[in-house]
């Protein structure tokens, strides 16, 4: 759990991906599209995938991926995304912790 915490906290946007996984690439589409940048962790493409993708379950990622943070907080996965976007909610959030500038 410790290793997700200090992932989550290097950049103001990280998402937990898998690469086969089409709800991560929606919303990696979706933010990258918005000019962010995010730290991207495919889990299904690295050495310690598996214990990551078990620390994200029992912080409450079901399903684990994508496990998106915003400003080193866990916002959620694909739903609650698209739920911010929705409110208009999301933007904002981005601002507030540096990842768009306008």
């Amino acid at each position: 759990m410790e290793a997700v915490t200090k992932m989550a906290s290097e950049r103001p946007v990280v998402i937990f991906s898998k690469s086969s996984c089409c709800m991560s690439h929606s919303i990696k589409t979706l933010l990258c599209d918005f000019g962010v940048n995010p730290a991207v962790h495919e889990l299904d493409e690295m050495q310690r995938g598996r214990e990551l993708e078990q620390a994200l379950l029992r912080l409450g990622c079901n399903p684990s991926v994508p496990a998106v943070f915003i400003g080193g907080e866990f916002i959620g996965g694909a739903n609650e995304v698209m739920s911010l976007h929705l409110k208009r909610s999301l933007i904002p959030m981005l601002k507030r912790v540096g990842a768009l500038w306008v």
